[in-house]
């Protein structure tokens, strides 16, 4: 390999390494303003897991933060010790789950089309949280985000520029460009070093209050978007290369990041199939993308912690939201290897109920849709030995 094609390489590793900031800054900048979480402990465990996983996978999967506890958490202003106790259950549950391998025997109830759905949803919420980031800023954002009318066109040119440009480093440079802005409006970071890591104080009303608000919502999103459909999408990208990335050890690693994340009051974090669909849609095909987005937020979390507040706030809403509805939409293009009228069925209306009502709901309803028919057939003939029940193709 020649130099100039061995930098072109790295320059598409970083580019994707940074494509899916879009999901990751939003929530992290929100649950230190707005929530009072240390910028350390909510960046640490995201730089962990991230080299974490590119030391065990040797390919790019995403860290994203937990969405639904975040969301929650922002929204009713939920404090640090709930969080924290989110995500030690959180962990705990998929640490279990992981290392007894129920998740691999489970995940083989869901076909293809399903986790398709799943796929289609979390692309429409992707495109929904891009738009809200444009055209209605969150509150932590209000002090330097520009108005709708020159926020939506400017993130819809983001949209058209990162598609044309996917294949070279065009991510990288939206970053830069925007890092370059942030500290322009801000006048640089006030300060150097980490903020202060402070242990949670928990109790059994904390822990019950958290399961309740935080950790129902989470589970069946964590499940299918987390395990069952990353290790899809990594087959689908990767082909043999992905034979690591199961769902078992997905739940492993994102379980044991929540225990550690728990345990300092940080950020709950997951993997992600929309992440993962950005990391390799702009470029990233290693593991030297996770590690070096992994780096990069060590050295953040540590060097830069106490200093970030004042910051992130500054980030160019149109750039991330720009990168979010690019991912949203390249995976929404997974559907493409469906076939049949069957397959397309179920995937768009377990897509469109898990956006528009809840992923729960679309996965016990798409259970019963595919498996129904199966089920009735084998009452009526008798046949429940001839081959595995829960054997779904893929």
């Amino acid at each position: 390999m020649t130099a100039p094609i061995q930098r072109l390489s790295l320059q598409r590793e970083l580019s994707g390494a940074v494509a899916d900031l879009g999901v990751l800054v939003p929530i992290a900048v929100a649950l230190i303003v707005t929530n009072g979480l240390s910028a350390t402990a909510v960046l640490l465990p995201a730089g962990l897991l991230y080299v974490a996983v590119a030391l065990i996978y040797r390919l790019p999967v995403a860290v994203q933060p937990l969405k639904a506890v975040g969301a929650i958490a922002i929204a009713q202003g939920l404090g640090a010790d709930e969080i924290a106790a989110a995500a030690l259950m959180i962990g705990g549950i998929f640490v279990a789950l992981g290392a007894t391998g129920l998740i691999d025997h489970l995940g083989r109830a869901f076909p293809r089309a399903l986790i398709r759905g799943v796929q289609l949803t979390v692309g429409l919420l992707f495109l929904k949280v891009a738009w809200g980031l444009v055209s209605d800023p969150p509150s932590s954002f209000e002090s330097y985000a520009l108005a709708p009318e020159w926020a939506v066109p400017l993130g819809a040119a983001v949209v058209a520029l990162a598609f044309v440009l996917r294949r070279r480093p065009i991510a990288l440079a939206l970053v830069v460009t925007g890092v370059v802005v942030m500290l322009v409006e801000t006048g640089g970071i006030p300060s150097f070093g980490p903020s202060v890591l402070e242990l949670p104080s928990l109790s059994a009303a904390t822990f019950a209050a958290a399961f309740t608000a935080l950790v129902i919502p989470q589970l069946p999103l964590t499940f299918a978007n987390s395990c069952l459909a990353p290790a899809d999408a990594a087959r689908t990208y990767f082909g043999a290369r992905a034979s690591r990335i199961t769902p078992g050890r997905l739940a492993l690693t994102l379980g044991s990041a929540n225990l550690f994340s728990g345990t300092i009051a940080g950020m709950p974090v997951c993997h992600g199939a929309g992440g993962l669909t950005a990391h390799y849609a702009f470029g990233a095909r290693t593991g030297r993308a996770p590690l070096a987005m992994g780096a990069t937020l060590l050295v953040v979390a540590l060097a830069f912690g106490s200093g970030l507040a004042v910051v992130l706030t500054a980030f160019p809403l149109p750039i991330l939201a720009g990168l979010l509805a690019t991912a949203g939409l390249l995976h929404i293009g997974l559907l493409g290897d469906l076939r049949g009228a069957r397959e397309w069925s179920l995937a768009i209306a377990v897509g469109a109920i898990g956006f528009g009502l809840n992923l729960a709901v679309a996965l016990v309803v798409g259970l019963i849709v595919w498996w129904l028919p199966e089920l009735l057939t084998r009452i009526r003939s008798g046949v429940w030995t001839s081959r595995p029940f829960l054997r779904s193709p893929r």
